[in-house]
């Protein structure tokens, strides 16, 4: 179910003030309606991308996706273990961006044949490689008296050695020049989705929240590994995202008529959509944040700055 605001989305019962909840309302419409309204960018003008997760019809990998497109990717590699949606991916890129390729992979992002594979790929067809995106992951559910060793070992499998291998043979392509292109020296953006739960505790089980914790470490460790290479390693730590991943409480929450309160706790007073991750994404991968490298960066409204308190409250 999608509840895109102002469509689906009733309004609140109880709890919540319907002023604050007509301005989330606004807010959210406008941000996804963002690429609509707004014209052609070229702050990707003639990138080559690698971005994987990106096989959820609302999820944070399509999105930006779309996003890159929009600011003028020359090639998108687009990688899902899924690969249901991949070909509405492709169709609506290649229809709403002529000028954008798009190549679309069914692969594991952990599997390390595939991902070696497709930054080869990238280099063969395109003689380059400069953004890789790995936003592929998964979340557990279980508490820890229910958590048992294979849960652990897929939550590591799949948010870290995804992320790893994203750093290792990314960075590699990246180290190979294109001077025909007018890439004449190394160069990239390494994008890694982690998570709040990666900060602190709080967001997540705890085999995820470990997991994200890695992400968040190699994002710093990997920039002095590949010092002077103008390789930049940096990771998005999403908050409460409307996504796939959380729709099992985004649908118990609209059941209760209480999705007005999701997000409450952060100074921004609601949730977040994938359009504003990959807002960020778009920054870090563009040569704006040339200078930005081996930073955890918070997307959450602003949860993760306080220590717990009361909403309106202060110690």
């Amino acid at each position: 179910m999608s509840y895109t605001y102002g469509k689906t989305v009733s309004a609140p019962k109880t709890g919540v003030n319907e002023d604050s909840y007509k301005r989330t309302v606004a807010r959210i419409q406008k941000i996804q309606s963002h690429l609509e309204n707004e014209p052609r960018g070229t702050r990707l003008k003639g990138k080559v991308c690698i971005v994987t997760g990106v096989g959820s019809l609302k999820g944070i990998g399509r999105t930006s996706a779309l996003r890159f497109a929009h600011e003028g990717a020359r090639h998108l590699y687009l990688l899902d273990f899924d690969g249901a949606n991949l070909p509405d991916l492709k169709s609506t890129i290649e229809k709403k961006y002529p000028d954008v390729k798009v190549t679309t992979i069914q692969a594991d992002a952990s599997d390390e044949t595939a991902i070696k594979g497709l930054c080869d790929q990238a280099i063969q067809e395109e003689g380059q490689l400069d953004v890789f995106f790995a936003n592929a992951g998964w979340a557990s559910r279980d508490s820890l008296q229910t958590t048992d060793v294979e849960t652990v070992e897929k939550s590591m499998k799949i948010n870290i050695l995804s992320c790893f291998l994203a750093v290792r043979h990314g960075s590699e392509a990246m180290l190979k020049t294109n001077a025909s292109s007018g890439k004449e020296y190394s160069g990239g953006s390494i994008i890694l989705t982690a998570s709040v739960a990666g900060l602190r505790s709080g967001a997540g089980t705890l085999d995820y929240s470990a997991s994200k914790a890695a992400v968040n470490s190699m994002a710093k460790t990997a920039p002095y590994q590949l010092r002077a290479t103008d390789i930049r390693v940096n990771s998005i730590c999403p908050g409460l995202i409307q996504t796939g991943m959380t729709e099992d409480q985004f649908d118990y929450a609209h059941s209760r008529g209480s999705l007005g309160k999701l997000g409450q706790l952060n100074p921004a007073g609601r949730f977040g959509v994938p359009e504003e991750i990959a807002n960020v994404a778009l920054f870090l991968a563009s040569d704006e944040a040339s200078y930005v490298n081996g930073q955890n960066w918070a997307v959450d409204g602003g949860l993760s700055s306080s220590h717990p308190v009361m909403p309106g409250r202060w110690v």
